[in-house]
């Protein structure tokens, strides 16, 4: 039977899967790798360390699951998008570290170009906002560090990638140097309207076009691999989040999904549309198949499940992340409490980089219970944020939300969030929808499954949640929380 191989790179850790072709996963390896951080602001990966993870967990999967490398029909990639690196075409050696999405030492920069007033043009071209998470601006950081490296770069010795790109050249010893159309956005350098690198924005950025990789589809194959035994064709890539929306089977428009991992991640699927936000937040490419481009809105919350590790490991009044849930049920409300969990600024729709984490609207009676309950409120508040500007860009109205990541396995967390958007939660069979959809799109490139209309009948839901609250009651809660929003920004100023 045909396999497919997923190869999950994520922030912390690099994960391998293996479906069978009904889409059930049979092994899964994962392996942590160390997180750098030189600087304040500064967090980097060595590119080392992802490359060996990815392949020993890929080895790891194949053995375990009792089949051979035979007998995986194709490998699907998906990765951690905006962190990037600097590699020698000739020998494949990293220039230095990978710069992790999280990173923030490009700020000054980008608060520059947006004083100049060209936030509108990138945001018209690119999709994005001028802000450090993005890969560009981390990019034009590395050759204005090093001028030999601008040298080798404008003289094609050295290729660019997001880390799709670094597990391609190694999987393929250093014949495919290419990323795919969601990647690509993801860079601030890609046109969104023609799903291709910009001349104007690299000039803005001061990129050589000759270190970039070659766009191609998210699905079809692009080269193979004779790493793990026998020639596998790699025919799947795509950003971790656009994976998910595209593993939950969300492929019309106004069918959106939200993953909750360490941030939140709502995408909304617009078709061939893309739609330009007007609330702040991404326009960003879904997927590219068949040289046809679909696009989606995001909106990126910071802190989801970080919030809980902060209960965990900064306030100690867990054990584990996973006790959050029984703690916090011991009441029935945050009794006024509220968390604003903006230890790194506040993301979509706000992108403030000054705002401050603050707890506020204690008593003496506030208990471990209340501040539990308070960051589970938090969470659920970010997500309605992005939903209703995304709504408002979109004129659609979201009644079903597909649900994934680790936080998603919190029942009181997805009752609260389905009863402040007030719509269905919805939690699919395989919980795995980065990795599957990954799996998915590879499936689809080597002709393995007919369309897409195949591919949304063999999604299958687990469980759903549906609004319970008071409406009073949520609107009430809605204006505590919009207050708090308020009292925590513009509170950093560096000097």
């Amino acid at each position: 039977m045909a396999h497919l191989l997923a190869l999950d790179q994520g922030t912390t850790s690099s994960r391998a899967l293996l479906f069978d072709p009904e889409g059930n996963p049979v092994a899964i390896a994962q392996r942590e790798f160390a997180q750098r951080y030189p600087q304040p602001g500064w967090v980097e990966h060595n590119p080392n360390d992802i490359w060996d993870t990815q392949f020993q967990t890929a080895i790891e999967a194949i053995k375990t699951s009792g089949i051979t490398a035979g007998d995986v029909a194709a490998i699907g990639i998906t990765n951690q998008r905006e962190t990037c690196l600097l590699w020698d075409r000739q020998t494949g050696t990293a220039c230095g570290p990978a710069i992790v999405w999280q990173d923030r030492r490009t700020s000054a920069l980008c608060d520059s170009l947006r004083e100049q007033g060209y936030e509108d043009f990138v945001q018209t071209r690119s999709g994005l906002l001028l802000d450090p998470y993005f890969s560009a601006s981390k990019l034009r950081w590395m050759l204005d560090q090093d001028p030999d490296l601008r040298r080798r770069a404008e003289a094609g010795e050295l290729a660019f990638g997001t880390i799709d790109s670094w597990l391609v050249w190694k999987l393929s010893e250093g014949r495919a140097h290419i990323t795919d159309a969601t990647n690509a956005s993801r860079t601030g350098l890609c046109n969104l309207q023609t799903s291709s690198w910009d001349t104007e924005l690299l000039e803005l950025w001061g990129v050589p076009q000759a270190v970039l990789p070659v766009i191609v589809d998210s699905s079809g194959i692009c080269t193979t691999t004779t790493l793990l035994g026998p020639e596998i064709p790699i025919a799947g890539i795509a950003g971790d989040q656009q994976a998910a929306l595209f593993g939950q089977a969300c492929y019309e428009p106004g069918m959106a999904k939200c993953t909750y991992g360490t941030g939140c991640f709502l995408l909304m699927q617009t078709g061939t549309t893309a739609v330009r936000s007007n609330h702040r937040l991404l326009t960003t490419i879904a997927a590219r198949v068949g040289g046809i481009t679909e696009y989606a809105l995001e909106g990126s919350v910071f802190m989801g499940g970080a919030t809980i590790q902060w209960l965990r490991d900064g306030l100690k009044i867990l054990s584990s992340a996973g006790d959050v849930e029984a703690l916090a049920a011991d009441v029935k409300d945050s009794d006024g409490v509220v968390l604003v969990p903006a230890f790194t600024g506040l993301g979509a729709p706000y992108w403030d980089a000054t705002a401050s984490a603050l707890l506020i609207g204690m008593t003496r009676g506030t208990t471990q219970s209340h501040i539990a309950r308070a960051a589970l409120d938090a969470i659920a508040w970010q997500v309605f944020d992005v939903a209703e500007a995304m709504c408002r860009d979109a004129d659609l109205q979201l009644s079903e939300l597909r649900v994934d990541g680790g936080a998603s396995e919190n029942a009181l967390l997805m009752q609260l969030q389905a009863n402040v958007l007030n719509a269905s939660l919805v939690r699919p069979v395989v919980a795995e929808s980065t990795a599957y959809g990954a799996a998915l799109l590879a499936g689809l490139g080597i002709g393995l499954f007919e369309n897409r209309q195949a591919l949304a009948q063999q999604w299958r839901a687990r469980d759903r949640f549906q609004p319970e609250a008071v409406a009073e009651d949520i609107a009430a809660n809605h204006e505590r929380w919009r207050r708090a929003v308020a009292r925590s920004r513009d509170w950093y100023r560096p000097t």
